[in-house]
């Protein structure tokens, strides 16, 4: 088996997840419902998971990711298998635009928080990379460390201090980034609504307790304390996301509050950003980013419906943020994923691939 060499994130790349095929939701169902055993669910979740490798390469993509398909939600299903922290049904769910609550499913904090060895995860991870077989350079992608800062999270009994409990975080995410590295990962990337969120003029997710000002900094701190000694040979990419479910949106607001911080100082190796529609303000946060420095993602494509944007009007876009970071850093995808929970966004698997194929065809005539 030889493995493509990493030149992460690439040219024509995308956020992870994909939408779920019916066979996939259905045996998801059956299980739930005891029809079938949990063995029985893994054939076909390996099944699609390997379908969908396939479509991705033939799309002209370099990475594959798993398309989250072992997932309920983006972030839930792996930090409930952290130490110290647990799934539950709230009185509420998350509130989009729209005031369209999502399903109701979040996580709390209930114990001193470390990495679990024995995480899920792990073993997923090493079963997608054999599916994979080194054709695709495999893609992990993992919620941020800063989604455990979100309002009603911490249990201030248990870590009265913030500063304990992000030395906790930050010790937790160092061992899982070691050991998804031995599990064999090179590409991964921190899913961060959080650090969105604070760009936002609202604050969303945040309690009140602190300024804007030191959750921004604390935030960087914690990202870079996880990265401080990851190896050298190991890709880490942050996706900055203002809400996807089901093609709706939870805020907005442009980069401008945090790019002085973030995409300054935050030692990461590409921004994934969203810049599929007006809510994400401008590109003149960019200038913040390093010559030379992190990559960035540009999210000009929508996940969000079936439409394919003009192939012109995106070069044009392309062309725009290149006078804020040189056209060598410049990578493009689209603003989200395709289904950041098994609901899915509205448009077709069809539709999808469509989206795909036309941004590795658009890079192809950039930057050849």
């Amino acid at each position: 088996m030889t493995t493509k060499t990493v030149t992460a994130p690439f040219r024509a790349d995308h956020v992870g997840s994909l939408l779920r095929p019916e066979n996939l939701l259905k045996a998801r169902k059956d299980f739930e419902e005891g029809n079938i055993t949990s063995a029985q669910l893994r054939n076909v979740e390996n099944k699609e998971i390997a379908h969908i490798i396939d479509k991705q390469i033939e799309v002209g993509l370099s990475l594959v990711s798993d398309g989250e398909f072992r997932r309920r939600f983006w972030h839930t299903d792996f930090l409930e298998h952290l130490n110290g922290i647990e799934g539950y049904v709230p009185e509420v769910g998350y509130i989009f635009h729209g005031n369209e609550e999502t399903e109701r499913y979040n996580i709390r904090n209930t114990g001193k928080i470390s990495f679990n060895p024995d995480h899920p995860f792990i073993q997923d991870f090493k079963e997608f990379n054999a599916l994979v077989d080194g054709r695709a350079v495999a893609k992990q992608t993992i919620p941020s460390p800063n989604q455990l800062f979100n309002e009603g999270i911490r249990d201030v009994s248990i870590y009265p201090d913030i500063e304990d409990y992000a030395n906790d975080v930050i010790q937790a995410y160092r061992d899982a980034v070691a050991a998804f590295y031995n599990a064999g990962v090179r590409y991964l990337q921190f899913d961060d609504v959080y650090i969105a969120g604070l760009s936002s003029p609202d604050i969303p997710f945040n309690d009140g307790e602190f300024s804007r000002e030191f959750l921004i900094d604390l935030a960087l701190r914690v990202v870079n304390g996880v990265l401080e000694d990851k190896p050298s040979d190991l890709v880490v990419t942050t996706h900055l996301c203002r809400g996807n479910y089901r093609s709706n949106w939870a805020f907005e607001g442009s980069y401008d509050l945090i790019a002085p911080t973030l995409f300054a100082k935050e030692k990461v190796d590409g921004f994934f950003l969203e810049y599929d529609d007006e809510r994400s303000g401008g590109f003149k946060p960019l200038e913040h980013i390093p010559n030379d420095g992190a990559r960035v993602v540009l999210g000009l494509v929508t996940s969000k419906n079936g439409e394919l944007e003009d192939k012109e009007q995106i070069k044009a876009r392309v062309e725009e943020a290149a006078k804020y970071v040189p056209l060598e850093q410049l990578c493009l995808s689209p603003q989200c994923g395709f289904a950041s929970t098994h609901h899915g966004n509205k448009l077709t698997e069809q539709d999808q691939w469509n989206k795909l194929q036309h941004i590795v065809q658009i890079t192809k005539e950039i930057w050849g």
